[in-house]
């Protein structure tokens, strides 16, 4: 996509604060939904095949791309203003109303609790949209990596916040205080955004349309997907239950939230600076491949953790933090590397949704199968299942890996601009 820049950008800084802020924004829903709720239901004595229902609620994530060529249309009109700011700005009023909702209406209804906070993920998803693409356009070339890394960095602790401190308030205060503090939350991260950078767009004329349809023309769009929804599953599915599982185990939500909280925070931030390391030094693939052997050691582990309840408890914790923040922190920077260099700089943010996307949906399946197969047949099945899944991922994903070429040099990207 090209655009018609002015001699100044923006300050990096200003951008790395304004898109960090949306970020941890966007975590702490996520952290609240799939980390923080899940234990809360657990708790009240609710089954776990109503608790993996929540993951519904990924469902519109799964589905942006649909929209997202839309809402770059008009983001970014033929000619005016950029409209990033309107975008963000409303929709993180809506999310901050609907989690006001929620606190009121309480977490004992799960139906309810699926529906408000479906209608926040629509409207955070598409925030996200709004955010990946003026982060790219509104940051140099050299800067993209920071960018990343305000994501990932965000990303951990919005889930620090929503799955960590959510859980302490909630022990401590109860479910309504909590949620509205959430809700305060949301709408102080997304000022510096709303009054930062964004707020000074000016006339542009633009004369390029994002295409869902030709991105998916491309065989390394096609097998990246493929890649996604297989190291998604690998990854993913066998920590679906692992907050129920904490609790059945003995842990009370005060230690849950403090150790998802430092898991997040410490652990998780730590291992994605790691993982960007790793990716340096020794390339995605092999980054992606040895984060899943891992992860099949982690999920072994869970799955003796299950039938053993005498192993001490700090023990148990230690593996959950280094399986759900170190291992998963490591893996998706260099899966999120993979996704930057296969994606089209011409329209990198259609085609990054689409591996967002294919994220979401294979997210999404394997939390509503976790919490039926965990329910009927055990956390101790439900563990070795995910661990042979993620087994047959690896000769999986490797043949795929060596398929994949780069479809466009620096070299052709400049002469098509």
């Amino acid at each position: 996509m090209q655009q018609n820049f002015g001699p100044e950008r923006p300050s990096p800084i200003a951008v790395f604060t304004a898109v960090g802020g949306l970020y941890i924004g966007q975590s702490i829903i996520g952290g609240l939904t799939f980390l923080g709720l899940p234990a809360v239901l657990r708790m009240a004595g609710l089954p776990l095949d109503q608790i993996g229902l929540l993951y519904l609620v990924v469902l519109p994530w799964a589905l942006k791309f649909l929209w997202s060529p839309y809402i770059e249309r008009y983001r970014l009109p033929r000619v005016g203003k950029n409209r990033s700011r309107i975008i963000v700005g409303a929709g993180v009023v809506l999310c901050a109303c609907g989690l006001v909702v929620l606190a009121f209406t309480g977490p004992s209804s799960v139906m309810m609790a699926i529906a408000i906070l479906f209608v926040v993920a629509v409207v955070t998803a598409t925030v996200d949209i709004a955010c990946d693409g003026y982060a790219v356009e509104a940051l140099a070339a050299e800067h993209h990596g920071w960018g990343n890394a305000a994501q990932v960095g965000g990303s951990y602790l919005g889930s620090a916040i929503g799955a960590g401190l959510f859980l302490v308030l909630v022990d401590y205060y109860g479910w309504h205080t909590a949620t509205l503090v959430m809700a305060g939350l949301l709408l102080l991260l997304a000022l510096p955004f709303v009054f930062g950078p964004a707020s000074k767009a000016r006339v542009e004329t633009r004369n390029s349309t994002p295409s869902i349809v030709l991105a998916l023309k491309r065989p390394q769009i096609r097998s990246g997907l493929m890649i996604a929804a297989v190291y998604v599953a690998a990854q993913k599915w066998g920590l679906a239950m692992l907050g129920p599982f904490l609790v059945d185990y003995g842990f009370d939500l005060a230690t849950l939230g403090t150790s998802n909280g430092a898991g997040s925070m410490i652990v998780g931030f730590g291992g994605a600076l790691l993982g960007g390391l790793l990716v340096r030094l020794y390339g995605p693939s092999r980054v992606l491949t040895l984060s899943i052997a891992a992860q099949i050691l982690l999920l072994c582990a869970f799955a003796w953790f299950s039938l053993h309840r005498e192993t001490a408890n700090w023990i148990v914790m230690m593996v959950a933090v280094t399986s759900s923040s170190g291992v998963m922190s490591i893996g998706f920077v260099a899966l999120y590397a993979c996704f930057m260099g296969w994606s089209d700089p011409r329209q990198a943010g259609v085609d990054f949704t689409l591996f967002q996307c294919m994220d979401g949906i294979v997210s999404m399946g394997g939390g509503i199968g976790a919490g039926a197969m965990a329910q009927r047949f055990g956390y101790n099945t439900a563990f070795i299942v995910a661990a042979v899944v993620s087994s047959c991922a690896i000769p999986i994903i490797s043949i795929l890996l060596r398929r994949q070429r780069p479809s466009h040099s620096v070299k052709d990207i400049k002469q098509s601009s």
